[in-house]
């Protein structure tokens, strides 16, 4: 099945309502660091880097997904803002560009008006970017690294002023940052007092935002399309979206691999609302939007 006949439904009358669920390879092409591949943050830990006891550090070492979680977090800020320095300096600095797959989403909104949410499991918040794409068009599924929150009351902070503190107070572990401190300090929360500030991102062990809970039913019970790009649809409770669109709805599938399968996806021949276009996000979505007729508006929005 081509991705001439998702264009052409999506500019039928049949399609009313598109909802999006967006992974990491969305914004794979803007260079951002990213968590699980091989040269990622996980594979590439140095527990013994880190300012931690001997025991986090042998449970770093033993799952490296320890140091992003709330319970260490609680106990010890100092790793996960140690290894998340780069990330928050660079959001802050708008070091990484909104990719030809934002654009997408972007365009899909302002050109059909069916856009009913983009859900995104990326917490890059290069959705921002995207001017004619509205806030509350998206949620960000695993919260967002372009805003701060104290972990204890869940004040929300000034993000300059948190970013201020991540310069003078967490070390660089690349080195390449000479005003950078020897050792990292705590970053307390004005209003309790805790060392729990940190970005608004979800760590393993804590809830996803209430947002995710409140609209997912209602956005999904109408969907006639649900695009899904750059995900292994591995991680619940974001993939539901899979089974949770009404039986009538196509779901499209932009991927490097074929995903889904034991959430009830088929890509055989004989498939009937499922589609993949296998490849990267933004050569797929370009295809796509040529048989929209879409490129002349997506040229401007790269530049």
């Amino acid at each position: 099945k081509s991705l001439k006949e998702v264009a052409e439904f999506i500019q039928s009358k049949k399609c009313q309502s598109i909802v999006v669920l967006a992974g990491a390879g969305m914004s794979v092409s803007a260079g951002i660091p990213d968590f699980r591949s091989a040269d990622g943050l996980y594979a590439t830990l140095d527990p013994n880097q880190l300012t931690a006891t001997p025991l986090e550090r042998e449970a770093m070492r033993r799952d490296p997904t320890v140091a992003l979680d709330q319970t260490l977090f609680l106990q010890n800020p100092l790793p996960m803002l140690e290894l998340q320095r780069e990330f928050i300096l660079g959001t802050h600095d708008r070091r990484w560009k909104a990719t030809l797959a934002h654009r997408f989403v972007e365009l899909l909104h302002a050109k059909t008006g069916k856009l009913v949410r983009l859900y995104t499991q990326n917490i890059d918040g290069l959705e921002d970017q995207c001017a004619l794409l509205p806030r509350d068009k998206v949620i960000a599924v695993h919260g967002s690294m372009d805003r701060a929150e104290c972990a204890r009351c869940h004040t929300e902070a000034d993000f300059d002023e948190f970013c201020d503190c991540i310069k003078r107070q967490i070390k660089d572990l690349s080195g390449q940052d000479a005003s950078a401190p020897k050792q990292s300090t705590a970053i307390d929360c004005n209003i309790c007092g805790y060392a729990a500030m940190k970005p608004s991102i979800v760590l393993f062990k804590s809830s996803l935002p209430r947002i995710f809970f409140e609209n997912l039913p209602k956005d999904v019970e109408s969907a006639d399309i649900l695009i899904i790009m750059g995900t292994s649809l591995r991680v619940a409770p974001a993939n539901s979206l899979v089974w949770r669109v009404p039986r009538s709805s196509l779901r499209l599938l932009v991927n490097r691999e074929p995903a889904g399968n034991h959430l009830g996806m088929s890509f055989d021949e004989d498939a009937t609302r499922d589609y993949f276009a296998e490849g990267d996000c933004d050569d797929m979505l370009l295809e796509l939007m040529e048989h929209l007729g879409w490129v002349n508006e997506l040229k401007p929005l790269l530049e």
